[in-house]
């Protein structure tokens, strides 16, 4: 089942295992914290998770949720990944693996489909491809080369239902284009977590829920410290993170 440069991980906080490879991608705080903080439909309704990578986002939630999970990767070796971890986890009847680009989601959904969309996008804006030194399949998981922050929240606008829900995680140097594009897709931001590494330091990473449709009106949770200052773990990390 596995290639020559893939191994199995587990998915923290969860009793999944993933495949993952050093060559092509690995999972980060990130996406298990976006997993963990996005407002789902606990018993029916449908997910969507964008540059869904190798599933570990919708993976993780499927153990909160009864709701049907539709992951949208557009490179392949991702997808199969992703494909490949769902059956080896008997998700199988939970998640869908869907490999598309999300510019033509129009071709694949109905307007409003979905109850709520998650997306860890690429953080980073690229203004020359030759930039870039990685590997291609890293580079565009990382650097806005097959999608820009814009093209992800207007595809997840126009399958999200009125009242549906999108949940992002990104830099918080995007914050200002993250609210631009929700407003001008007639989502509301709602809810927003600043991540730091420790107390003191600057947030190095934010989390953030918009309604679509929503009334104007944002909340500012309490900020997420990973470590403390002996440079464990912190007790609201290790709930948030590992479930512990």
């Amino acid at each position: 089942m596995l290639k020559e440069d893939e191994r199995m991980d587990h998915i923290a906080g969860t009793t999944y295992q993933i495949i993952q490879s050093d060559n092509v991608f690995t999972y980060s705080i990130d996406a298990i914290l976006l997993a963990r903080f996005a407002s789902i439909p606990l018993q029916k309704g449908r997910i969507l998770d964008l540059c869904s990578g190798n599933g570990v986002v919708g993976m993780t939630m499927t153990e909160r949720t009864r709701a049907a999970i539709t992951l949208m990767e557009l490179q392949e070796p991702l997808h199969t990944m992703a494909q490949r971890s769902i059956k080896e986890n008997n998700l199988c009847e939970n998640v869908t693996a869907l490999c598309a680009d999300l510019k033509e989601i129009r071709q694949h959904f109905a307007h409003g489909f979905f109850d709520a969309v998650t997306c860890n996008p690429p953080y980073f804006k690229q203004s020359s491809h030759e930039q870039i030194k990685e590997e291609r399949t890293k580079a565009m998981a990382r650097h806005e080369i097959a999608c820009t922050l814009s093209e992800v929240v207007t595809s997840a606008a126009y399958v999200l239902k009125h009242g549906g829900k999108l949940a992002m995680v990104h830099r918080p140097d995007r914050l200002v284009d993250i609210i631009e594009a929700m407003k001008r897709n007639k989502i509301e931001p709602k809810r927003i977590r600043f991540c730091h590494s420790k107390a003191g330091s600057h947030a190095n990473m934010l989390l953030i829920e918009g309604i679509k449709g929503g009334k104007p009106g944002l909340k500012t949770e309490s900020p997420l410290m990973v470590y403390d200052e002996d440079g464990r773990y912190t007790k609201e990390f290790n709930e948030a993170y590992f479930r512990l």
